[in-house]
């Protein structure tokens, strides 16, 4: 089916209002439910699921420090609307289809509260998973001015619940970002992207085998799911009408699988001013910005000379990244357009801030424990192929068991030919350096020969990053700083059908020594 771009404005996903608010915590209530949305004005309406019935998710917007309660209560029909593969752990025939639990990405969330895959609970909270502890989860926002998302995260179904719409932003706020005089208000869009695939019906069509599948099971999951449009906030190819000054973005990588390499067709400038957690000491001045599944970036871009313009916000990631084949100029490689065509509604006196503040750098000599974690691909029972962390499964026994406060480097020794965005949960993280490393060597022997130097994270990842980018061939080496919390979390790569299917791990945070 061929759809033509930019057709559709883009929504802007509204803010959830609380059920009430007191001195002490924020209250909300959010239903998810199944309904009809339109994606694209000429394709049929399509049925998703989605917090308080819309995809994405309203936006959460919330201060430093503020006590928030949130009961998420699951509202979906009790038949999946993708198909699902029982040979996958957690999504076993015995237990319910429809399973859900929230994750909010980038939290510093206590354990009961962090959406741990097996903590799921049906409509009505009917059945509940094994972790499953409480109905009403509390966020303590004990963090800085930054852009987080909240989305499903149910053992063996994580990858079919976003894909149907369960995704969406929270913002934290903060004295500190007001101080900076950034555009705000009508002048800060969120941009969340993702691709999706549609049935001529309108339906969302995701692939119920892998390629070459030999297996004899249907439906089978597959290792990475690439649609054939582009969406941002939940229209396909959308426009933006903008007036001529400068607009900040809040962009966040919600795809399955597909990484986006952006660019803006105009040849300008992005000032990137922020990471995954926060902001960075001093913006950068890009031409392309690399973002993988589950990155967020904060951006400028400065509008003030293009009176009359439509720039093409452009994406050039192959697919899958970095081996894949490049992507198609008509379709996947066109993600929005902004037309600088409204009229200027007052003098901009926003700014792009020489310096946003300063980051405590952790030295690599502060760490009291280096791991080495390797991201191999191996074959499962069935011939398909099956990712791992560290060679382990889900099941086996934890291996990962920090103290609180204490700070470990773990470097992640990648061995296949994907770009893996591992994220850890609660906590936040520096990325040290990447470097190359022999690879054959390594499989033969298990020992690390190095075959060049280290690399620097680029300048928009020197900041606090709550997910990394692990390229192929190469040993990435981040440090992390275990706090505020003991308790079992998890860790994973991002690329949805990986992290269902075995590529996720739980970790032990253990009282201080």
């Amino acid at each position: 089916m061929k759809l033509e771009r930019f057709k559709d404005p883009l929504p802007i996903p509204p803010v959830i209002k609380p059920k009430w608010k007191t001195s002490d915590y924020t209250y909300y209530e959010v239903s998810m439910k199944e309904t009809k949305q339109s994606l694209h004005r000429h394709l049929p309406q399509t049925t998703i699921w989605g917090y308080e019935g819309m995809y994405p998710g309203p936006t959460f917007e919330v201060e430093t420090g503020e006590r928030v309660l949130v009961k998420w209560m699951n509202a979906l029909p009790d038949k999946h609307l993708l198909p699902i593969d029982h040979t996958v752990h957690g999504a076993e025939k015995e237990k319910p289809d429809v399973r859900t639990v929230v994750h909010l990405h980038g939290g510093r969330t206590e354990p009961a509260s962090d959406g741990y895959p097996d903590a799921w609970f049906t409509n009505g909270f009917a059945a509940r998973g094994p972790f499953f502890q409480k109905e009403i989860f509390e966020y303590g926002n004990q963090q800085s001015s930054r852009a987080l998302w909240y989305h499903d995260h149910a053992i063996g179904l994580t990858r079919l619940n976003i894909y149907a719409g369960l995704a969406g932003f929270y913002f934290i706020r903060d004295s500190h970002e007001r101080l900076l005089n950034l555009p705000s208000g009508p002048f800060e869009i969120p941009l969340l992207l993702q691709d999706r695939s549609f049935h001529e019906d309108g339906s969302l069509a995701y692939p119920n085998q892998p390629e070459n599948n030999a297996s004899g099971i249907t439906p089978s999951i597959i290792t990475s799911f690439f649609g054939d449009t582009i969406l941002v906030n939940g229209k396909v190819w959308p426009y933006l009408e903008v007036e001529p000054r400068k607009y900040r973005f809040r962009i966040l990588n919600a795809a399955n699988a597909r990484f986006f390499r952006i660019t803006l067709d105009s040849g300008q400038l992005f000032y990137q001013i922020g990471t995954d957690s926060g902001f960075l000491e001093r913006p950068v001045g890009v031409n392309t910005i690399l973002i993988a599944p589950a990155e967020r970036v904060d951006v400028i871009i400065d509008f003030s000379n293009m009176g009359g313009a439509s720039i093409i916000l452009k994406n050039d990631a192959p697919t899958h990244f970095p081996i894949g084949e490049p992507v198609s100029p008509e379709t996947t490689g066109i993600i929005m357009e902004f037309r600088v065509t409204k009229p200027l509604s007052s003098i901009d006196t926003s700014t792009i801030p020489a310096n946003s503040g300063p980051i405590k750098w952790l030295p690599a000599n502060s760490s009291r424990k280096h791991r080495f974690l390797e991201l191999s691909e191996e074959k499962d029972q069935y011939g398909r192929s099956i990712f791992l962390l560290d060679k382990k499964m889900w099941d086996d026994p934890i291996s990962e068991n920090p103290h609180l406060g204490s700070v470990e480097i773990w470097s992640f020794v990648n061995t296949n030919g994907d770009d893996h965005p591992i994220h850890v949960h609660l906590v936040q993280f520096q990325i040290l350096e990447r470097r190359p490393f022999d690879v054959g060597y390594y499989k033969k022997t298990k020992q690390v020969r190095y075959t060049g130097a280290g690399i620097r994270p680029e300048a928009g990842e020197r900041g606090w990053k709550d997910t990394v980018r692990c390229p192929p061939g190469h040993i990435t080496s981040i440090i992390i700083p275990f706090f505020p919390f003991t308790g079992q979390y998890v860790w994973h790569c991002h690329m949805l059908e990986h992290e269902d299917y075995e590529m996720m791990r739980p970790y032990q945070i253990l009282p201080p020594r």
